[in-house]
């Protein structure tokens, strides 16, 4: 087990509350601990790895992940994962920076594993280094709000339920870190007919294996209809398509009819025994109680400061929702909390909020992709916040190179690439030597 030895002085230590145990509520932990505050970490399941914590019961969810069945807004099922689902993206450039994500015999060693794999990381991660002791599982945080002010010290009321006592538990936090995720809360579509239509609708987010659908899904089903917001698919979804005569595309749903019509856009129309909405996720905090200053309009949370801090209630309350830089968000948050770092001004963050807006505005950026950000020049921009390091050129190669394999072979591109090259400069970097060594 790795140990830290705190260098912080212990009047800028902060009593912190992060919400979550999944691979930003972890690494969060430790970098929080790393500058010397005492950290609770609140997870509402029995284990680490939140989305990665795979759940594959899910017969007390609403099928559609509504929150009308849902406890106090959140739903009783957290990981949206099914059960056969793989890493979009190859192993060696996931992991944390000083601890590579590794293939270790007697597990999953593919480059693109199963889900499982990346839990057992987490768990790795967190045994070696000491996080578990944080963590408090099976606890749920009910309501997060700030304590009347005393001194100008702003401070934060953590309300949490035990999972199987129902004991409710209330603590004051000098500061409250957000490291919930966002893809549990389905977003769902607005069709005509939705509502009343009587055959099965499902969320994804409750889609585990395919046998509840023989003769419904693709290599079990009699035929599947895809419907997309436009049909101009990638060369690899093509062949998926040309490979499988009962999987057909369309274009978006107009409307559901009462006996079982599905009408597209263009009058065109199938009959359906289910409709499996594959339409992403929502941000949702029912928990946070903000006065109204922190708000979620089409999923885009604002205002926040570089994704991260409210203008208004910073450094005390802050979110991770940037990936892919958990880390250096993590970091960033521990030095402003200890005083090594420091924030622009309210107005000025505001500024900056309302600027990169106007930028997302005028590039056509969806309000509801507003923190979809996983773009090279911004992880290294963010890094320097912290003096954190830039991507390698390695890693941000082979992130472009499995990007375009997928393109064109969507079905093989996890088990069949060509870059072995690129490969051996990562495996031969110091980001795998200095941890083998």
């Amino acid at each position: 087990m790795v140990t830290f030895t705190s260098e912080a002085s212990r009047s800028r230590s902060k009593k912190v509350c992060v919400i979550g145990a999944g691979p930003a509520g972890l690494v969060s932990a430790r970098e929080l601990r790393k500058e010397g505050h005492k950290v609770v970490v609140l997870e509402q399941n029995e284990d680490v790895g939140g989305q990665w914590f795979y759940q594959p019961n899910v017969e007390e969810e609403d099928p559609l992940g509504r929150s009308s069945g849902s406890i106090n807004g959140e739903l009783k099922v957290h990981s949206s994962i099914y059960s056969s689902l793989r890493l979009t993206s190859p192993r060696e450039i996931m992991g944390y920076s000083d601890f590579p994500f590794l293939a270790k015999k007697g597990r999953d060693m593919r480059r693109f594993p199963g889900h499982k794999e990346l839990w057992l990381y987490l768990k790795d991660f967190s045994e070696a280094f000491g996080l578990r002791e944080m963590i408090r599982f099976n606890v749920r945080v009910e309501f997060v709000g700030e304590k009347e002010e005393e001194d100008d010290v702003k401070k934060w009321i953590v309300r949490s339920r035990e999972k199987f006592s129902g004991k409710v538990m209330e603590e004051i936090f000098d500061a409250v870190v957000v490291a919930t995720g966002h893809y549990s809360h389905p977003r769902l579509p607005s069709i005509k007919g939705m509502d009343s239509w009587k055959r099965k609708q499902i969320h994804s987010h409750v889609y585990r294996v395919p046998d509840p659908f023989r003769n419904e899904l693709v290599e079990v089903a009699k035929e599947v209809h895809l419907s997309a917001k436009t049909l101009d698919i990638s060369s690899g979804l093509s062949k998926v398509i040309s490979k499988h005569p009962n999987l057909l595309i369309h274009p978006q749903i107009e409307s559901l009819e009462d006996d079982g019509k599905v009408i597209f856009v263009d009058g065109s129309w199938v009959v359906a025994d289910t409709i499996l909405y594959c339409t992403g996720y929502s941000y949702k905090f029912p928990f946070l109680e903000s006065k109204g200053r922190i708000e979620v309009d089409d999923d885009r949370v604002g205002p926040l400061f570089e994704h991260t801090f409210p203008p208004c209630l910073s450094p005390s309350l802050s979110f991770l929702i940037g990936f892919p830089f958990f880390e250096a968000q993590a970091k960033w948050i521990a030095q402003v909390l200890s005083g090594k770092s420091s924030l622009p001004s309210p107005d000025q963050m505001l500024q900056s909020v309302d600027e990169f807006y106007r930028s997302r505005d005028l590039a056509g950026v969806p309000k509801h992709n507003t923190h979809d950000i996983a773009d090279f020049t911004y992880c290294d921009k963010y890094a320097d916040y912290v003096g954190f390091p830039h991507l390698e050129d390695w890693r941000k190669l082979l992130c472009l190179s499995a990007l375009n394999n997928s393109q064109e072979n969507l079905e093989t591109y996890r088990d069949s690439w060509d870059d072995h090259e690129l490969l051996q400069e990562a495996l031969q970097s110091s980001h795998f030597t200095n941890f083998n060594s």
